[in-house]
C-alpha cells in the first residue's frame, strides 16, 4: 500500500456552522461559496489545452460559416440552408460536449473515505486525500484529488477524464471530426469556386486574377489573397484535427467495448508482464468486463445524462472477485519495489523541461508528459522505476528527515545526471528490497 491512515494528520477539519447565525447569513455564505467554485472552475480557461482547442473551434467555425456564404448562399436554395444550419449545429454539440467534459468533471472519491466491514485490506491509501482509493479510481497530481474510474488528464480540456464526464468527453471525440470533415468540404469547394473563373492558362504562364472590383454586384463577403491564405490555414486545421482527434476517438471507444479505462489497459498489459516473469503460472481476468460489448457501451452512454452507478460500486464479471484490479495494483506496486534500481546524482539538474547542458540528444528526447521534472543535487539518492533511453523516472530517497508534507518527491531527470549507487554491501539494492525476494 501507499501508506496508512494518520491520526495525527495535519489537514483541517471544516468547521461547522455557528448556531446563532441566520438563515439569511447562511445562505450569504453559501453563495460565497458557489461564487468562488464557479470562479475557480472558469479558471480552467487559463490554460494552453483550452485556448488550443478553443482556438481551433472558433477559427474552423467562423472561417466555415463565411466560406459557405461564399460557396452556397443559404437563401437561394433549400440545399444551402441545409449545409448552413448543419454547419451551425457542429459547432453548438461540440462547444456543448466539450465544456460539458470540462466543467461537469470526471468525479472524486470524498475526502476521508473508507470502505465498508474489512475491505480496506485490498485498497491503497492516498496520503494526499487522506481516505482509501475505491476501486478504479487513481490520483491525479494535476487535479490533486483521487478521481472514480479514471482513465487520463487531458490537457486539452485542462480536466480529468472520468467516471461522470466520459461520455461527453468521448462524444466531443466524435463530433469535432465529423464536423472538421464537414468544414474542409466547405473550405475546399469555395477556394475551388472562387478560383474557377480567375485562373487563365497562357502558353508560358498560368495567371490568377484576386481582385475584387471587377465583380458586379460586389459579393457580400470578399474573396481576396488574405480570404484565400485563411481559408487554406482553417482546411490545414481541420484535416490535422480530423485526424488526431478521429484516433483518440477510436482508442477511446476500443477501452469503453471492454469497459477499461487506459489507465486499466495499461494495468492489465503489466499484470501479464508480472505473470510471465515471475513464471506464477496465475491468470488474470479483467473483473469489469461484463461479456457484452452493448452492456459495456451502456456503463458509459445512457439515456440519462448520467452514468451508471456512482462510481464507487461496480458490476462485476460473474466468477470474479469485486477487488481483483486493485489486489493486482498491490501486486505491481511490490514488484515495482522489487525491481527498481538505486541511482545517486553525479551531476546538479535545474528541473528543466528540455535542458540544454545535457546534451543535445537529452534536449531533443524529453519526454512528452506533463508528468514533472524533479530537481537534483549532486548527491541525491533515487529509486528509478522506469526510463527512457536518455531519461529515467524515480522517487527520491531521503537519508535524513523526509519532508514535512509527507509527501513522495518524484518525476523524470536526465539519465547522464545518474550513475548506479552500490551500498558498503556491494549491492544496489536496500536491505527491504533484498528481503523481499
Amino acid at each position: 500500500m501507499e501508506g496508512s491512515p494518520r491520526s495525527d494528520s495535519p489537514r483541517k477539519q471544516p468547521q461547522p456552522l455557528q448556531p446563532n447565525r441566520t438563515v439569511s447569513g447562511n445562505m450569504g455564505v453559501f453563495g460565497s461559496f458557489v461564487h468562488f467554485e464557479n470562479i475557480r472552475e472558469l479558471k480552467r480557461l487559463c490554460h494552453w489545452g483550452p485556448i488550443i482547442a478553443l482556438g481551433v473551434i472558433i477559427i474552423c467555425s467562423i472561417v466555415a460559416v463565411l466560406d459557405s456564404i461564399l460557396w452556397y448562399w443559404p437563401l437561394d436554395m433549400p440545399g444551402g440552408s441545409l449545409n448552413f444550419l448543419a454547419l451551425i449545429n457542429w459547432t453548438v454539440m461540440i462547444l456543448y460536449n466539450y465544456f460539458n467534459a470540462m466543467f461537469i468533471g470526471p468525479g472524486f472519491v470524498p475526502l476521508g473515505w473508507k470502505p465498508k466491514s474489512q475491505d480496506s485490506m485490498y485498497l491503497q491509501y492516498c496520503k494526499v486525500c487522506e481516505s482509501y482509493k475505491a476501486p478504479r479510481s487513481h490520483h491525479c497530481r494535476k487535479c490533486n484529488r483521487c478521481v472514480l474510474k479514471m482513465d487520463h488528464h487531458c490537457p486539452w480540456i485542462n480536466n480529468c477524464c472520468g467516471h461522470r464526464n466520459h461520455s461527453s468527453f468521448t462524444l466531443f471525440l466524435l463530433l469535432a471530426p465529423l464536423g472538421c470533415i464537414h468544414a474542409s468540404y466547405i473550405f475546399v469547394m469555395t477556394i475551388y469556386t472562387q478560383l474557377y473563373h480567375r485562373i487563365s492558362f497562357g502558353w508560358n504562364s498560368v495567371k490568377i486574377d484576386m481582385s475584387m472590383s471587377r465583380r458586379d454586384p460586389a459579393p457580400i463577403v470578399p474573396f481576396g489573397i488574405a480570404a484565400f491564405a485563411v481559408s487554406l490555414f482553417a482546411l490545414g486545421l481541420a484535416l490535422g484535427t480530423t485526424i488526431a482527434v478521429g484516433m483518440l476517438f477510436c482508442i477511446q471507444m476500443k477501452v469503453i467495448l471492454r469497459n477499461k479505462t487506459s489507465i486499466e489497459s495499461w494495468i492489465e498489459e503489466k499484470a501479464k508482464d508480472r505473470i510471465q516473469y515471475y513464471q506464477t503460472g496465475e491468470t488474470f481476468i479483467f473483473p469489469y468486463d461484463l461479456g457484452s460489448k452493448w452492456k459495456n457501451f451502456r456503463q458509459v452512454f445512457t439515456s440519462a445524462d448520467a452514468p451508471q452507478g456512482d462510481g464507487i460500486e461496480w458490476p462485476i464479471r460473474e466468477g470474479c472477485h469485486r477487488y481483483a484490479l486493485t489486489v493486482e495494483q498491490l501486486k505491481q506496486k511490490a514488484d515495482k519495489r522489487v525491481r527498481s534500481v538505486r541511482y545517486r546524482a553525479v551531476e546538479d539538474y535545474s528541473g528543466a523541461c528540455c535542458p540544454l547542458t545535457k546534451g543535445l540528444r537529452t534536449f531533443f528526447s524529453t519526454p512528452c508528459t506533463e508528468e514533472p521534472r524533479m530537481k537534483l543535487q549532486k548527491g541525491d539518492l533515487v529509486l528509478a522505476t522506469r526510463g527512457m533511453k536518455y531519461w529515467m523516472y524515480g522517487d527520491k530517497i531521503f537519508e535524513g528527515d523526509p519532508p514535512e508534507d509527507g509527501l513522495r518527491t518524484r518525476g523524470w531527470f536526465p539519465r547522464r545526471c545518474m550513475v548506479k549507487y552500490v551500498s558498503d554491501t556491494g549491492s544496489d539494492q536496500s536491505d527491504d528490497e533484498k528481503k523481499s525476494r
